[in-house]
């Protein structure tokens, strides 16, 4: 009996082994990457980003913003984070996100707790960015998804690439469409990642050519904005995205119907374009606006992941190994 459980013992531990080395070295993305490295991995950064949130509940949507802002340059794998070495620029410089994209002492926070929770840095800081996200918009009252796990961090970041490659709130439709298609993402991905617009604040440059020159704007809603954005100077004072702006709803989409769309680039959603039914759509349907932004959550996550033996788990995650 005794040489028995020995056998199913060492059993037990082949096939530990054998699910912890195909999960390092497999290709693929999945939900389960940390079950058996480390289960306090998740429960853990979803206690930190709720103590953040419940703090200030603006930190959501820059959370969420971080996200989709390392997506968008060379995939998802936390090359946003990087400070500046001698071998690069941060990404952090780059145009769309200086003086801008926030959260980065949120994502400190997560890290050191991880690596105290699992014992030694086995979550990288890009998979720590996806959980963070999707936790930040579940504190928002948004819905939630299966995160896919596994990714490693980038050794390199790039501030021009982060200049030409994430979306501008200037942009028409068209460049908008080709952007989106340039990482895999479609038109209807466009729309319901645009929605995340339903969260958070705006600076005054980003909408202020928007709200003096543009005449596809609700006229009262211009006015507005032109309260706390002056024609000259305010570059940097905010305005909600959205109505309920700590809230994850649909009314982004109800605005855009009104053509109370902050952006240049949310507008353009709606404008007699080819996307104007999907906004239709998720305006009257925040069921199916839920379902589908965490679908294209999920389809975002998976551009061009570092998996297997690319790249590294950073220790700090501002700075490469």
């Amino acid at each position: 009996m005794a040489s028995l459980g020995i056998f199913s013992l060492i059993s037990t531990l082949f096939l530990v082994l054998a699910l912890a080395t195909t999960a390092s070295s497999s290709k693929v993305l999945s939900p389960n990457y940390y079950d058996y490295v480390c289960p306090k991995a998740l429960p853990t950064i979803k206690r930190v980003v709720e103590a953040a949130v419940y703090n200030e509940r603006r930190m959501g949507a820059s959370l969420l913003r971080l996200h989709f802002h390392d997506c968008f340059v060379n995939g998802c794998d936390a090359s946003i984070l990087l400070d500046s070495t001698s071998a690069f620029d941060s990404e952090k410089n780059a145009n769309p996100n200086i003086n801008s994209i926030r959260g980065f002492e949120v994502i400190d926070r997560i890290k050191l707790e991880v690596d105290k929770a699992c014992g030694r840095p086995v979550v990288s800081c890009a998979d720590i960015l996806a959980v963070a996200a999707r936790d930040s918009v579940v504190a928002l009252g948004g819905p939630t998804w299966a995160v896919q796990l596994g990714r490693r961090d980038s050794i390199t970041a790039s501030k021009t690439t982060a200049n030409n490659d994430i979306p501008a709130p200037f942009m028409d439709l068209p460049d908008l469409i080709n952007n989106f298609k340039k990482h895999g993402l479609n038109k209807k991905d466009l729309v319901v990642l645009s929605g995340a617009h339903t969260l958070g604040f705006a600076q005054c440059f980003t909408f202020k050519d928007r709200i003096y020159n543009e005449t596809n704007i609700d006229p009262k809603f211009a006015r507005e904005r032109k309260l706390t954005c002056p024609r000259t100077g305010g570059d940097s004072n905010l305005a909600p995205l959205d109505p309920t702006p700590s809230f994850f709803d649909a009314r982004y989409y109800n605005d855009l119907l009104k053509k109370r769309g902050l952006f240049h680039s949310d507008q353009a959603l709606f404008n007699g374009g080819s996307t104007d039914s999907l906004v239709k759509a998720y305006s009257s349907n925040a069921k199916a606006f839920w379902t589908d932004f965490a679908n294209s959550m999920v389809k975002m996550g998976n551009i061009k992941p570092l998996t297997g033996k690319q790249g590294q788990i950073r220790l700090n995650c501002r700075m490469v190994n």
